[in-house]
C-alpha cells in the first residue's frame, strides 16, 4: 500500500468534511507505527479504521443474528400467536376511541 492511499473508498467522491479530535500521546504513536508498518499516511490509517469500525457498527446494528434454537423459538412465535388477552382488547378499544373521536 502506498502512503496515502486510501484502501477503503472505492468512489470517486472527493474528500470534502474535516474530522478533528484529540489524543493521548500513547495512542497517537500506535497509530502512527501501525501506520507506517502498513505504508500509509497517519490520516489515512485512522479514517480507513475509523470507517472500517463505523460500517462494522452499523451493520451489527442493522442486522439480527439469532443462535439455531433462538431462531426456531423466534419464528414459532410468529406462526402462534397467541389470542388477545383481556388487557390487550382494553388497551385497544380505548386506542380505537380516542383515535377515531377525532
Amino acid at each position: 500500500m502506498g502512503a496515502g492511499k486510501d484502501s477503503i473508498d472505492t468512489t470517486t467522491e472527493r474528500a470534502s468534511e474535516r474530522m478533528n479530535f484529540r489524543t493521548k500521546p500513547h495512542i497517537k504513536k500506535a497509530i502512527q507505527r501501525a501506520a507506517a508498518l502498513r505504508g500509509l499516511d497517519d490520516s489515512v490509517f485512522t479514517m480507513n479504521a475509523a470507517y472500517a469500525s463505523a460500517l462494522e457498527t452499523i451493520e451489527a446494528h442493522d442486522r439480527t443474528r439469532l443462535a439455531p434454537l433462538d431462531h426456531a423459538v423466534f419464528f414459532e412465535a410468529l406462526d402462534e400467536v397467541p389470542a388477545p388477552t383481556a388487557a390487550l382488547r382494553a388497551a385497544f378499544d380505548s386506542y380505537q376511541k380516542r383515535v377515531t373521536a377525532k
